[in-house]
């Protein structure tokens, strides 16, 4: 088998030359609970901001969240021990000093979102409840209204966000797509090219020019037929900040949560996901015979990290010649489930499923990106003016495997540290507005082809995974992108095709040259950890030039900034700007 020809992208996306244009200090993209963090604390101290999203501000994968925000509450828990839990789930590839941020800020940051008026569930006495899900050794798993903890954080989020409306420091527009990121000469990130279905003179595409844009764009979950993502969720941040010469790292580590409700053969799209903490309360993972299979496997057994459940499932379902397995939560009464997850028994019910008289069907399923825009402790990224956080973004958190409910914390810290660190950027007079450039090649796929990317991914990229089929599915999307041109019809659904193919592009290479199996990326022909040969780190920048993709393969012990001056000493990309 020959290795795969080389990756090449456009710098654009084949749009229409900007019809209007605004300006801001911070250009925040996204609304879930990183974009949304960041945009509040901005405002306190930045004259302008501008938040952009994609549909509404509820739509993003923040209210799909279900189990809950993960953080050292309980006076018997400690953010060591969540450190602890985190680093064993990251499979070795986790940033210590970035875990360690997390779980040291992550306790006054949930105590602030509780201020901002989130309310979460709480015993008799009024103290918060706190359940326990797959890696974790403590209850340390905050929710609210049982099983609906995002959505409960974007209102609380949100209703801030509409007491400032008439704040004219802070402009909302919604329905607005990220096209792509408007640099300078030298790289340094001045705004973008934004989509925006409206009336009047912010309508199509327009120019939002800012000393300093933050993505907080969500995952790239549509990349696969099927996935617990929202339709949103199309990697437009990853994409477009890849394009413009951004780093991204750790691709290849894509979560595919274990019990996501089995609807049949070729069901696509958004699938309902059952919330991990059902497992945390007792539930137990059941093969077609009735055995609890896990026991055994692991010493944590139902409750082990994600991707170890995931790949028992995988196992379970090859040896019996199945593709689900169900989740018995009978056990737990009726009255137990409609409490406390009131939002997946009344799921399962519309599907015609009784959790509280069934075993739930339930396979694996996309989930999350552990990889992402690379960033340092402040979230800066190496293009000078770019930020990033959330799931866009790759911090070091999570490493090979995120651990349960340790997303919403991510955004949550990283976000606040963004906004403090642009807040004292530009009151230093950092950051100056800067004269972008649109110059460069444009191309775009065609929206038809979007199944095809989603099948090759499955197919060749999916939860299991080899040279063949890696090398095979990048056969394929090279022959995609063959198709694209620049007489494509520019529109949100091309773009959004584009992109996936971009970013499938850079996931299958990454995929392809880790030959190990390590969290969330199992390879079927190098079943084993290698940490002689992959405790390190997988890059990807495109090339100014020819546009092709390089590939950085960094040692675990050099690849993360850290955030200040003598981080760069020994990062290829000179460590963040």
């Amino acid at each position: 088998m020959h290795d795969p020809a080389p990756v090449a992208l456009p710098r654009f996306l084949t749009s229409p030359t900007p019809g209007w244009t605004t300006q801001a200090d911070v250009l925040v993209v996204g609304s879930g609970i990183a974009g949304l963090t960041c945009a509040l604390r901005l405002r306190e101290h930045v004259d302008r901001v501008l938040l952009v999203t994609k549909t509404e501000l509820s739509a993003g994968s923040t209210r799909w969240a279900q189990g809950g925000i993960a953080a050292a509450l309980a006076p018997e828990d400690s953010p060591e021990e969540h450190l602890d839990d985190t680093l064993v789930a990251g499979v070795g590839l986790c940033d210590e000093a970035a875990v360690e941020v997390l779980v040291t800020e992550g306790p006054a940051r949930v105590r602030e979102l509780i201020g901002l008026g989130a309310r979460f569930d709480t015993d008799a006495a009024g103290e918060i409840t706190l359940t326990r899900e797959g890696g974790h050794h403590r209850d340390r798993i905050a929710h609210a209204g049982g099983d609906a903890t995002g959505a409960e954080i974007s209102r609380a989020l949100i209703a801030q966000l509409e007491a400032v409306r008439a704040d004219p420091g802070i402009e909302i527009i919604e329905h607005a797509l990220v096209v792509d990121l408007l640099t300078t000469a030298d790289g340094s990130v001045g705004g973008a090219t934004v989509h925006v279905i409206g009336e009047g003179e912010i309508d199509g595409i327009g120019a939002a020019h800012a000393r300093a844009v933050v993505l907080a764009t969500g995952g790239l979950g549509q990349i696969y037929s099927a996935t617990t993502n929202p339709p949103v969720a199309t990697g437009d941040g990853m994409a477009a900040a890849l394009r413009a010469g951004a780093a991204l790292a750790d691709l290849e580590f894509v979560q595919f949560h274990p019990t996501v409700l089995h609807l049949g053969e070729g069901a696509t799209g958004q699938q309902p996901l059952i919330s991990e903490a059902v497992r945390g309360e007792g539930a137990v993972l059941i093969d077609e015979a009735g055995e609890a299979f896990m026991t055994g496997l692991h010493p944590m057994a139902d409750l082990a990290p994600r991707d170890v459940v995931a790949r028992g499932i995988l196992e379970r379902m090859g040896a019996t010649g199945v593709d689900h397995v169900y989740l018995d939560a009978r056990h737990l009464g009726g009255d137990f489930l409609e409490q406390r997850f009131p939002t997946i028994v009344a799921r399962c019910r519309e599907l015609g499923i009784d959790p509280a008289t069934q075993a739930i069907p339930v396979a694996p399923a996309q989930h999350y990106a552990s990889g992402g825009v690379r960033t340092d402790l402040r979230g800066r990224t190496n293009l000078p003016g770019l930020y990033a956080c959330g799931e866009t973004s790759c911090t070091g958190v999570h490493g090979a495997n995120r651990l349960a409910s340790n997303s919403l914390l991510e955004g949550l810290v990283f976000a606040h540290r963004i906004a403090e660190d642009l807040t004292q950027r530009l009151a230093a007079g950092e950051l100056p507005p800067t004269t972008t450039t649109g110059e460069g090649s444009a191309s775009l796929l065609d929206a038809r082809h979007r199944s095809e990317v989603q099948r090759i991914m499955t197919h060749g990229v999916g939860p299991l995974r080899s040279a063949e089929s890696t090398s095979g599915a990048l056969a394929e999307l090279a022959a995609l992108a063959e198709l694209a041109s620049d007489t494509a019809e520019p529109g949100p659904l091309s773009w959004e095709t584009s992109n996936l193919l971009h970013l499938g592009q850079a996931l299958a290479t990454a995929a392809y040259l880790r030959e190990e199996t390590r969290g969330g990326h199992v390879r079927r022909d190098h079943p084993e950890h290698d940490d002689a040969g992959w405790a390190a780190h997988l890059l990807q920048v495109r090339d100014p030039g020819d546009g092709e993709l390089a590939v950085i393969k960094l040692d675990v012990d050099l690849a993360w900034p850290q955030g200040d001056e003598d981080a760069a000493d020994d990062d290829p990309l000179e460590g963040t700007q």
